[in-house]
């Protein structure tokens, strides 16, 4: 017998791929807008736009506590919609911001609302799917979700060559509408109301302290906060290092597709390899290549003064990379030891994990001095953090 909450097939990976899509698209879209809301919102200190990303990913941290456990309470459909009212109106109070502290406090709004596509998505499709086919689905999902970050950036160079950097937000309105009104139109409810449990906040804090209790959860939690550290760092610091270095701001979109579409290959590469190496020989795999790149590069633009464009651009997309290649497996092995509290444990090394990547990423993203040495000195350090701890902390 046919499920009747179940899409057709292909029209429920896109949908799936779409919510996914949400938080590449708000942070990627908004890469090509730093250096003219630095001019005008921050002249005298045009490093502080970054904030505009790392504060979206802080607030979207923090809702990813709470997304998972009310979705279970309320269903998934209330959770996911308002989540979308909290962005629409962080969008909306960005879109007419005249300083850029109120920038700021939107987007940790929006980030706050951007956790409800970004969590119970996941849990939609395991409301319908099990096994081999939500793994298949999972993956075609995912491959939507991998060209979103090639092509946002393109798409905010085009709004603010036709507009201003204030109409970016009204993209991400328009964005969420229209994914929204595709989701209550032909997705109907996936959890019935008599699987639903009770949202107790002693659940959570007991969650918490259960995992933190494990300490194959904790290392791998800790370093996937490294892992995140590194990859908003990276990000943050990706358009100003493309302009002002390397003057090829107007190229950038292009350049940053390249990485993007390389970089998504990551997730092939570990699909083929894992099972045979295991989860934590990949990450240290990941780490340890990253050690020596940035390693490499931070001694060549030491002893030389200057790093050549096509050095930054391999090092950038071997950085990328390794988030694709680490990220999924630090993941598994954290679930690994806690599968009998699975929600709640997703919900806390996704907000852990993301909270606290940000205390790491916005000092790193904040010392660029107008070379990438202070970013590939950082990323060198954080790796050999996070190579040292799966290394001894999980013999």
């Amino acid at each position: 017998m046919t499920d009747a909450r179940r899409l057709p097939l292909p029209e429920f990976i896109a949908l799936i791929g779409m919510l996914f899509a949400t938080v590449a698209f708000s942070i990627d879209a908004m890469l090509p807008a730093l250096p003219s809301i630095a001019a005008e919102l921050s002249p005298k200190a045009p490093n502080n736009a970054q904030l505009i990303l790392t504060s979206f990913v802080f607030g979207m941290g923090l809702g990813t506590f709470f997304t998972g456990p009310l979705s279970d309470t309320l269903g998934r459909r209330p959770v996911i919609l308002g989540g979308a009212a909290l962005y629409i109106l962080g969008a909306a109070l960005a879109s007419f911001a005249q300083t850029l502290e109120t920038v700021i406090a939107a987007r940790v709004l929006q980030g706050l609302g951007a956790a409800g596509p970004r969590i119970v998505a996941l849990a939609i499709v395991r409301d319908l799917y099990d096994g081999r086919q939500m793994a298949r689905i999972m993956s075609f999902a995912m491959m939507i979700f991998t060209l979103v970050p090639a092509i946002a950036p393109s798409i905010g160079a085009v709004i603010i060559g036709n507009g201003s950097w204030r109409v970016i937000f009204l993209a991400f309105i328009l964005f969420s509408i229209v994914t929204m009104s595709w989701l209550m139109i032909r997705q109907p409810e996936t959890l019935p109301r008599d699987k639903r449990r009770p949202f107790r906040p002693t659940s959570l804090i007991a969650a918490v302290k259960e995992c933190f209790g494990n300490r194959v959860f904790t290392i791998s939690t800790l370093t996937q906060t490294l892992c995140f550290g590194i990859l908003f760092g990276c990000l943050s610091s990706t358009q100003q290092i493309f302009d002002t270095t390397y003057g090829r701001n107007d190229s950038f979109p292009l350049w940053f597709a390249l990485i993007a579409l390389i970089a998504g290959t990551a997730s092939l590469i570990n699909a083929a390899l894992v099972v045979r190496l295991g989860m934590r020989k990949m990450a240290l795999y990941g780490f340890g290549g990253q050690i020596l790149l940035s390693g490499i590069v931070a001694l060549w633009g030491t002893a030389s003064g200057d790093v050549p464009f096509a050095l930054y651009v391999i090092w950038t997309t071997s950085v990328f990379f390794m988030a694709g290649l680490v990220i999924g497996n630090l993941n598994a092995m954290a679930m690994e030891p806690v599968g009998h509290i699975a929600g709640l444990a997703a919900s806390v090394i996704g907000a852990v994990s993301t909270v606290l990547a940000v205390l790491v990423a916005a000092p790193l993203g904040l010392a660029f001095d107008g070379t990438p040495l202070p970013l590939a000195f950082g990323i060198c350090v954080l790796s050999g953090l996070g190579f040292a701890l799966l290394k001894l902390g999980l013999r």
